[in-house]
């Protein structure tokens, strides 16, 4: 039996499943709380968008499914994946550096990383990127991982792939750049795919053409995604469902028309509010949410987005709110459902 293989039950249709994450990172100057409590799911074949103000933990969340975290961080909870074989491993017990862990990361999942440019190692060749994981997990020869090579390069629609293929990362665009690592992600034939901030720095074109990329190819390969982003327009695109995060808790997650038409939490309120509008009246401002992000170095004992709530009220001070059921696939963590109406399923977060 596998190292980190699971008994426990998991939903057939699941591939991932994430169940109160927790990660901490000891500092010099005091413990770092990145992620609280964070659960979530990713069915076959779906995708998840992962939306959240910069610093909210969400990338040290995808971090941690991937076990890329430093030695810094302390994980609890658990993060259950589907092997191809239907066994269940349970990633958090496997050791970062091990022979199953670098097996999951190297062909089961893949991550496409916030910035291209420090990703991409500066003094190899994309040929030399692109081959490792298949000459080292998929028995390539040299030759056939070049061949390969240049393929996924066409596919994600870099011109001129036979020249480009032995280039270096400087000689290329940003543009460039962000497909030939969608590519390298592709070279493993991974079953997940991350996608942490995949358009940072790049223009509004770009931006569209490379999120078309990635919709494409999970399409095409029948990709589990996971989006993570700070733009509730793109994931209004991308994801069929949607977790919204502040400071390193889901707040509220559901299908993505549902939170977009009915958004329940004021904190989502305020992201949506915040959103400039085509058609809005003349004159109309934007409204921004007041105050700011409370230092990720505090001890939570009420609601995180208690500070800046137009909403709170003093039982918010008093305890972090349940995770409340408020449609079929439809949570929320707020006192404010929290009255004790029977209708509503309150479930630990």
């Amino acid at each position: 039996m596998k190292v980190g293989v699971l008994m426990d039950k998991m939903d057939q249709d699941h591939i991932l499943e994430v169940q109160d994450l927790t990660v901490k990172f000891l500092m010099d100057e005091g413990t770092v709380h990145a992620v609280n409590g964070v659960s979530f799911v990713v069915p076959a074949g779906k995708s998840v968008g992962i939306v959240g103000e910069s610093g909210c933990g969400k990338t040290v969340s995808s971090y941690s499914i991937t076990q890329l975290l430093p030695k810094s961080a302390r994980l609890t909870g658990r993060i259950l994946f589907r092997e191809r074989d239907g066994q269940v491993t349970n990633i958090t017990n496997l050791t970062p550096d091990g022979k199953e862990m670098r097996r999951i990361r190297g062909k089961e999942i893949a991550m496409i990383f916030q910035e291209p440019m420090s990703s991409l190692s500066p003094v190899h060749t994309i040929c030399n990127q692109l081959s490792e994981a298949m000459l080292q997990f998929q028995g390539m020869t040299k030759r056939q991982a070049r061949t390969r090579a240049v393929e996924l390069l066409q596919l994600v629609g870099i011109p001129y792939a036979e020249r480009r293929v032995d280039e270096y990362p400087f000689q290329l665009s940003g543009g460039m750049r962000q497909r030939v690592m969608i590519a390298m992600a592709l070279s493993r034939n991974p079953r997940v795919l991350i996608a942490d901030e995949p358009t940072t720095a790049l223009d509004v074109t770009l931006q569209a053409q490379v999120l078309r990329l990635i919709q494409d190819m999970q399409n095409e390969f029948n990709l589990s995604l996971v989006l993570i982003t700070h733009d509730l327009g793109v994931v209004a695109h991308m994801v069929d469902h949607v977790c919204i995060m502040y400071m390193g808790q889901i707040v509220e997650s559901g299908p993505v028309k549902e939170i977009y038409d009915d958004p329940k939490h004021p904190y989502t309120k305020g992201l949506m509010n915040s959103i400039p509008k085509l058609r809005g009246r003349r004159g109309e401002r934007v409204v921004p949410i007041s105050g700011s992000v409370p230092s990720a170095y505090a001890v939570q004992t009420g609601c995180p987005f208690c500070e800046r709530c137009p909403e709170r009220s003093k039982r918010c001070t008093q305890g972090i709110p349940q995770r409340v059921k408020i449609g079929s696939e439809h949570y929320v963590c707020c006192h404010l459902y929290q009255s004790g109406k029977e209708e509503q399923d309150v479930i630990n977060a």
